[in-house]
């Protein structure tokens, strides 16, 4: 996984839309992508080809059809790398200081 591919491609509010309607209903065609926007389908292909270069979507033909399934494993990685990492210490202290004012009151 090439982590710029990814951050290049979630920068754009459009293709983070994208996304999000994947995430909502998975398998989607370039026509139901599409529907709702003020956005040629060629626009939305080429969104589309930049979440596939960065491998959030992957397709798969059924018939005629190309359908478009999320990916969300590079957006985990991304996770995993680069935020998980930053808040572990902040999680900690705060369930210290939890553990700390339960302490109290019950004494």
């Amino acid at each position: 996984m090439d982590e710029d591919h990814v951050f290049k491609a979630l920068a754009d509010p459009t293709r983070r839309d994208l996304l999000d309607r994947l995430f909502e209903r998975d398998g989607q065609t370039l026509s139901q992508l599409e529907s709702g926007r003020e956005m040629t389908r060629f626009g939305v292909m080429k969104h589309l080809r930049i979440l596939e270069d960065a491998g959030l979507v992957v397709t798969r033909r059924s018939g005629r059809e190309k359908l478009h399934f999320l990916n969300p494993v590079p957006i985990r990685l991304i996770h995993d790398r680069w935020i998980d990492k930053y808040t572990e210490r902040q999680v900690a202290a705060l369930a210290d200081l939890k553990r700390d004012l339960e302490g109290q009151v019950t004494a």
